[in-house]
């Protein structure tokens, strides 16, 4: 892999504390992602099954994490299942993970081949009396193609009919939702690498330059600094296309006196950072893009302060609300009468603030977790509100990563320049 090695202890404790959650005699079966095709003989490039990783580390494809903490035989209770190379496939597509490497990345002792499952899985099955299978559970999932985990529980109904199914899901979920030392630690690398972009950038904007070289600067940075690249498909928008929210063509030219919105982060080791800012193409805020900037960043600042222990999402993002019409009223975007006559499905703060303002942030860009679970230690969050006036052409938004503690939070991008003075400054050095 092209980052530095994770600490062992890491996936060893995370499935320990899976091992806590599960019933009695469970059998745990995870699968990794399948590389997904392209055209003729392409593929894109491989993004291994987040839950795999978290409990093994491994980031190979055809990879199966077999787990029994329950089985009488202790050379049973923790396998991996590898593809097995040769000469060809090095050849080809280079090299891959050796027993040896597997266990040292993993910590799991027993390392097999793939073709040798159906083999050890035989001495596995019968003893158990519940199997834990893994689906995509995440509340915003939209998945048109058959994945490898669906066709697999599919056809261990067919071959196992009578076994008890569980779903890993929950579990995983509610693992993931708090973050470890270490994982904080590649979320900061990865946040690094982002500021190092970010930076570079304020330094290349200006006049005249087109969104998509604007996206070649990032990847040479991200790629620079042993990320694979883009957390997400970056959004380079400028002027009018900054209302689009999920805008990712990158096709325009920048002219002075747009504002330029970058939602733009790396990744590393599977981990993902997720920035945005809106900067002037021309170095200079104007009046109105001035007052517009400082009402989001006023949002923002007060939604980071409710990013606490104890608070219950739906609630927070309640009070983010109340905020945002606030700014909007003082804006001269909404009206008392606006606000008195509301639906009150669709307020009429989000005719310009009309997304959330924070979600989970760690092996998937969208985290997972529950909305329902109040916020706790070690969760990381975005902070990302945003206004967006189609009618003046002008979006802005703003947002950081930040880790809640026992006793408040941390901003994670504290050292990204987030204030207007500092933006323009830096944007004409």
């Amino acid at each position: 892999m092209r980052y530095e090695p994770i600490d062992v202890q890491l996936f060893i404790q995370n499935r320990q504390r899976l091992y806590k959650l599960l019933k009695p005699k469970s059998l745990v079966i995870l699968n990794a992602n399948d590389p997904m095709p392209t055209n003729a003989d392409g593929t894109m490039g491989f993004k291994q099954n987040s839950d795999l990783f978290y409990l093994s580390g491994i980031d190979q494809e055809e990879t199966l994490l077999v787990l029994f903490p329950d089985h009488p035989d202790p050379k049973f209770r923790e396998l991996l299942f590898l593809r097995e190379t040769n000469e060809l496939i090095a050849v080809w597509e280079g090299e891959k993970l050796t027993k040896a490497q597997a266990m040292q990345v993993s910590g799991i002792q027993r390392i097999y081949w793939t073709h040798q499952f159906e083999l050890i899985f035989s001495q596995l099955i019968f003893e158990a009396d519940n199997v834990y299978l893994n689906t995509n559970e995440h509340a915003r999932s939209d998945a048109q193609v058959q994945t490898r985990d669906a066709r697999y529980i599919r056809d261990f109904k067919e071959r196992y009919p009578l076994h008890r199914l569980e779903r890993l899901a929950p579990l995983t979920y509610y693992l993931r939702a708090v973050k470890q030392p270490q994982e904080i630690n590649q979320l900061q690398k990865a946040i690094d690498i982002t500021r190092d972009g970010f930076l570079r950038v304020l330094n290349f904007v200006k006049p005249e330059v087109w969104e998509y070289e604007i996206e070649a600067e990032f990847i040479h940075e991200f790629t620079r600094k042993r990320s694979k690249g883009f957390a997400y498909s970056p959004i380079i928008a400028s002027g009018k296309n900054a209302c689009v929210l999920h805008y990712i063509e990158n096709n325009r030219q920048c002219k002075a006196g747009d504002i330029l919105l970058l939602d733009v982060a790396a990744e590393y080791a599977n981990y993902n950072a997720d920035l945005t800012r809106s900067i002037p193409v021309n170095g200079r805020f104007t009046p109105r893009q001035r007052e517009v900037y400082d009402a989001v960043l006023r949002v923002m600042k007060a939604a980071r302060g409710m990013l606490v222990t104890g608070t219950m999402p739906d609630a927070y993002q309640a009070e983010v609300a109340k905020i945002m019409e606030s700014e909007l009223l003082g804006l001269g975007l909404l009206t008392k009468q606006d606000i008195e006559k509301q639906d009150p499905d669709w307020p009429a703060y989000k005719k310009y603030f009309m997304h959330g303002t924070s979600h989970l942030l760690g092996l998937d860009v969208h985290d997972v977790g529950s909305r329902y679970r109040a916020f706790a230690p070690g969760m990381v969050f975005t902070c990302e509100p945003g206004i967006y006036i189609k009618e003046e052409g002008l979006g802005i938004r703003l947002e950081n990563n930040i880790l809640i503690t026992a006793d408040g939070n941390i901003d994670l991008m504290a050292h990204i320049p987030i204030e207007a003075e500092e933006i323009e400054e830096l944007m004409n050095q």
